[in-house]
């Protein structure tokens, strides 16, 4: 895993408190490393979630899908790559937590987000035309 195959890169390193008693991150973490990508890469492109809410746009996770692969564990840096596709209503953001390290791939994810405009689902078309934007920089 490259950092050149992603649209977008995070870097980050692991706290002693995300991990469980066999020293290995806490499955959970990895959805919170995901989220926080996602809301600074939303930063990168212009926008953030707070702004969005503020104007009654919400971009909701309405699934995921996570496969773990290898463990971190406390002190180890690491990053997470995101590409994103739209399906119909959704945006699919695919997104890899890679060990810094060795570029071991410790999981993979796919986020599914809809879109609503002050409660009511959309087609999506806010966050497409940003995501559009952004390819085109």
């Amino acid at each position: 895993m490259q950092k050149r195959d992603y649209f977008f890169v995070e870097e980050m390193k692991v706290r002693d408190y995300e991990c469980d008693l066999q020293g290995v991150v806490n499955n959970a973490n990895y959805l919170h490393y995901m989220e926080h990508a996602r809301h600074e890469f939303l930063e990168s492109i212009g926008d953030n979630f707070q702004r969005m809410h503020d104007e009654g746009i919400d971009a909701m996770v309405a699934r995921i899908e996570i496969d773990y692969k290898q463990s971190l564990r406390s002190g180890e840096r690491f990053w997470v790559g995101i590409n994103f596709e739209r399906q119909g209503v959704r945006h699919v953001f695919h997104q890899d937590v890679v060990r810094a390290s060795d570029g071991a791939l410790c999981s993979s994810g796919s986020v599914h987000v809809v879109v609503l405009d002050h409660g009511k689902l959309t087609r999506g078309e806010y966050l497409a035309e940003l995501l559009q934007k952004a390819q085109e920089r």
